[in-house]
């Protein structure tokens, strides 16, 4: 592993374990100092959950523990009522960011983890690392059938457009999800006046406009708002286009018939923020 002395962000993540490094937790709480890393994991079991009302716990899969959670799992080890013991000793206080096959660190958006250490155990995935149990849920969990687009970006993203179509509206917004996730905020607009092409054959919901919207500005599996706010925020700029620019939306006819109202809605959207819209 690197070291730690540079933000989890800003550097490229590798282990040299057998299974894959997937996840990062790392503690965004410090007012004033520079994120800690508290683990690095294989696997979160808790992140995807079909019930998340009947999850009590969280555990972490393949774990290589830094300063934090290991200062936790030594408070565990001692036990409470004996010097460095203390219960409030095995908490940590965690946000969850995915790691890509490149070591590039994305945060997961609404996903934290505020919680006690209450075992640990040599893991079933790797010798070296170990398996540790958490007393809380991880806020905001996704569904199980979201782990197939997590597991998408992790393997380098989208590599054709539309791979989103086949999903009904929740994952169509997890989608979007994803893709807010791992936008790179450094890569500079294209230029004012550009024409953008919307695929419009898969827009049957507003989840779909904003998957489709995100990759005809940004390429597969592109973001460019997944809301209205968000949605203006992105036509102000430094989201992958400059403003002013037009859009072609393609068999507009589809959201025309699929989104009745909500369809006059996201063109008022864009006429208010003089995007020039050429339906087709």
């Amino acid at each position: 592993m690197p070291g730690e002395e540079t933000s989890p962000q800003d550097k490229r993540w590798h282990w040299d374990e057998d299974v894959p490094l997937r996840w990062l937790l790392i503690d965004e709480s410090a007012m004033g100092e520079a994120d800690a890393v508290i683990a690095a994991c294989a696997d979160i079991e808790g992140l995807f959950v079909d019930l998340p009302s009947t999850v009590r716990g969280t555990t972490l899969l393949g774990c290589m523990p830094h300063p934090p959670l290991r200062r936790a799992l030594d408070a565990l080890a001692k036990g409470a009522g004996n010097p460095g013991g203390a219960l409030h000793r095995r908490s940590i206080d965690a946000t969850l960011y995915s790691v890509d096959q490149n070591g590039v660190v994305n945060r997961v958006i609404g996903s934290h983890l505020r919680a006690s250490v209450t075992e640990v155990r040599p893991s079933v995935l790797a010798a070296n690392l170990v398996d540790v149990d958490l007393d809380s849920a991880i806020s905001e969990p996704m569904p199980s059938s979201a782990r197939p687009i997590w597991n998408l970006w992790h393997a380098g993203g989208p590599t054709e457009p539309n791979l989103w179509a086949g999903y009904g509206r929740e994952l169509r917004h997890l989608w979007s999800g994803a893709a807010l996730a791992h936008h790179r905020a450094e890569a500079p607009d294209k230029p004012a006046d550009s024409t953008y092409q919307l695929d419009g054959r898969h827009v049957t919901d507003i989840e779909g406009f904003y998957c489709a919207i995100g990759e005809a500005i940004n390429g597969p599996g592109g973001y460019f708002g997944w809301n209205g706010d968000a949605l203006h925020d992105c036509v102000t700029g430094g989201w992958g286009a400059e403003w002013p620019f037009r859009l072609t939306w393609h068999h507009a006819e589809v959201a025309h018939s699929h989104l009745t109202a909500k369809f006059d809605q996201i063109l008022q959207w864009l006429a208010e923020d003089q995007i020039e819209v050429e339906l087709r």
